[in-house]
């Protein structure tokens, strides 16, 4: 039985056409004096996102985490969404490490609308409050189905920003997946932004990697966070490799996974025991809801995997569905099948 592997877009497997690349990189010491392939990778990114620099580093959740270090110091506050990664998935990593505290916002699907932050600073001069620094938005955001920002509200929440003296940080994990999407290029998007990481392991395809692009004082600081994390690599030539292929190879294609999502949210609104969470599939992220008589999310998952698809629970009654390179349009209707079984 084929396993059909819908939990997330990080379990996709590099192309034997990565693999060749990866053998092929001319490499260096990143830490030491440099690694060709990585400083390639990193005036690639810094290019795409219309950035001076860009520096790569092993995960996206250490790119937010030193995207915190440069935008605010100890016992200073961002702003961010209720559900965004930096604030739920990272173990709070932003006060672990940093001393520094998040203002979460509830926005609908993960997007918060601009005028959700009036009236909502708190001054320096009030020693009571930890002063504002920073605004951190995700794009796409992942608990909000992959929903895209409406490009309009970055622009406010960035001339807001700008009016009031703060900083502002991209989580663009899936930022391609937006562009695509809608066809506004990376930049377009970036550029309303001081930092924005940028993931290579998602629906990139790549193994291993992300990057953190912004002003060269910016990503000089960043290279000294990265090094006290511990995430200076060696001979990283080898994954900046596949991230440049998949930069080269891999960004048009995110059209058939979107396709694939929303091929998926159709057939599974089919069923009365599953029922769509959101109105919309933006990208390539899909949640449904599992009906009280038909069970928990967590058995559905368990039953499905029994019948080879893989799905995440994400809550008692909600599951997520992540479409990907490894998952072909004929996969997504074979897993339904499958889910009919169970529904059934």
């Amino acid at each position: 039985m084929t396993i059909i592997d819908l939990r997330s877009d990080t379990v996709t497997q590099p192309t034997a056409e990565m693999r060749e690349a990866m053998c092929r990189a001319e490499l260096g010491d990143d830490v030491l004096d440099g690694d060709p392939t990585v400083t390639r990778l990193e005036q690639k990114v810094a290019d795409l996102l219309g950035k001076e620099a860009a520096i790569f580093v092993p995960s996206g959740t250490m790119a937010n985490l030193i995207a915190v270090s440069l935008h605010c110091r100890a016992g200073e506050q961002f702003f961010c969404e209720t559900t965004s990664h930096v604030a739920v998935f990272e173990q709070g990593g932003h006060a672990q490490i940093w001393g520094v505290a998040a203002k979460t916002f509830d926005g609908n699907r993960g997007i918060i609308a601009p005028e959700q932050f009036e009236n909502q600073l708190r001054p320096e001069s009030n020693i009571h409050f930890a002063p504002t620094r920073a605004v951190f938005l995700e794009n796409t955001h992942n608990y909000g189905g992959g929903r895209i920002y409406p490009i309009k509200w970055i622009e406010q929440i960035s001339l807001w920003a700008r009016e009031n003296r703060l900083t502002l940080h991209l989580d663009g994990a899936r930022l391609m997946n937006a562009a695509v999407a809608t066809g506004i290029p990376a930049g377009d998007w970036a550029r309303h932004f001081d930092t924005v990481s940028l993931c290579f392991s998602k629906g990139l395809g790549a193994p291993v990697g992300s990057a953190l692009a912004g002003p060269e004082p910016m990503t000089t600081l960043a290279r000294r966070r990265r090094k006290v994390l511990g995430g200076g690599m060696r001979q990283s030539g080898v994954l900046a490799a596949a991230a440049i292929y998949a930069l080269d190879h891999h960004i048009d294609r995110l059209q058939e996974d979107h396709d694939n999502a929303k091929l998926f949210a159709e057939k599974i609104a089919d069923f009365a025991a599953f029922t769509p969470t959101f109105d919309t599939v933006d990208t390539n992220i899909v949640f449904f809801d599992v009906a009280p008589e038909s069970g928990t999310a967590q058995s559905v998952c368990q039953e499905a995997a029994r019948h080879g698809v893989l799905m995440l629970p994400t809550s008692q009654t909600t599951v997520r569905v992540v479409t990907h390179l490894g998952v072909t349009q004929n996969d997504v209707l074979t897993a339904i099948d499958r889910l009919a079984t169970i529904a059934r």
